[in-house]
């Protein structure tokens, strides 16, 4: 499975953004798919989760209440919608999806199988 993420960008704190990650492969709607992000001089940290349906999702305590991961599976696309965005939330955003048995989010770690390139989120105080 290929992924693709686009949408990372330079906004304004307390601004949003859309990340988009596109998958190539027509069985990704049994994958669970996740964003993580590396901010400069840090390790790559989970940020959110979704399970194959969308019916389960998993977030990071720092951004519970402003992210929402979801998913289109006709679209084989998975979206980070972010709002009130903070400069702490400058980094690059990864997607990475792992085929999945179960229509479970799982646990917050970095357990997956594909990855793609990272897209660069900058946000400005």
């Amino acid at each position: 499975v290929q992924l693709q993420a686009s949408g990372g960008g330079l906004v304004q704190a307390g601004g949003s953004l859309r990340l988009s990650c596109a998958a190539s492969d027509r069985t990704f709607s049994r994958y669970t798919a996740g964003w993580f992000r590396q901010a400069p001089g840090k390790e790559r940290v989970f940020v959110a989760a979704i399970s194959w349906s969308g019916g389960s999702t998993t977030y990071a305590d720092s951004v519970k209440g402003r992210f929402t991961i979801s998913r289109d599976n006709a679209k084989k696309t998975v979206y980070l919608q972010m709002n009130s965005l903070k400069p702490e939330d400058t980094a690059v955003y990864y997607c990475a999806a792992t085929p999945a048995y179960v229509d479970y989010a799982g646990p917050p770690n970095d357990d997956y199988d594909y990855w793609g390139q990272g897209t660069l989120v900058t946000v400005s105080s």
